[in-house]
């Protein structure tokens, strides 16, 4: 596509309320918008880049073993609170009343449903080792969110969690984890 015909709306100024040179330069760039207090709207550029850092961490995740879900966003609060994490999370997780009075909430993380699948899905200690993760956006009502997406309250976020038969294959699949997590950084330069 011709430069003259892409949506690339670069500022000539830096915003004076970005601090950190990373949230100025995506500014500058034409790659972010602020449309909130910790949320931002990604733009064409922006989004060629956030596609192709998740491109790399997927491809690693999937050469770790890690099998790919996805859990939806909105998760019902009961789960929650059969964990004693609905009350405990405090305010920073965004919590809903839907039409039918049912309290929900905006997943700030998923443990509680990956283990309830996986628990329902699984039928023998045959089933173990398994690695799943996800790539989803979350959303954490921040006290005070700041330096761009570094720190939002709507932020996507790849999870994993691995189910294994005993400690010494947790600490085997942390291991593989912490190679992925290696590769995936050398591969984009950290």
């Amino acid at each position: 596509m011709r430069l003259s015909r892409y949506f690339l709306p670069v500022l000539k100024e830096t915003p004076g309320d970005a601090q950190v040179v990373s949230h100025q330069l995506m500014l500058r760039a034409g790659m972010i918008r602020q449309t909130a207090a910790g949320i931002y709207a990604w733009l064409p550029l922006g989004l060629r880049v956030l596609k192709k850092i998740e491109t790399i961490v997927r491809e690693e995740q999937d050469r770790a073993g890690a099998i790919e879900v996805l859990m939806p966003t909105i998760q019902s609060a009961e789960l929650w609170k059969q964990s004693g994490r609905y009350e405990a999370y405090g305010p920073e997780m965004l919590r809903i009343i839907d039409r039918h009075d049912r309290e929900m909430l905006f997943s700030p993380t998923a443990e509680e449903l990956f283990t309830v699948i996986f628990q329902n899905g699984a039928k023998s200690y045959r089933d173990l080792p398994r690695n799943l993760y996800q790539i989803q956006w979350k959303f954490r009502d921040e006290v005070r969110p700041r330096f761009g997406v570094l720190r939002g309250r709507e932020f996507l976020m790849k999870d994993a969690y691995s189910f294994d038969v005993d400690f010494a294959g947790a600490r085997h699949s942390y291991n593989r984890m912490f190679i992925a997590y290696m590769r995936t950084f050398a591969r984009m330069g950290l």
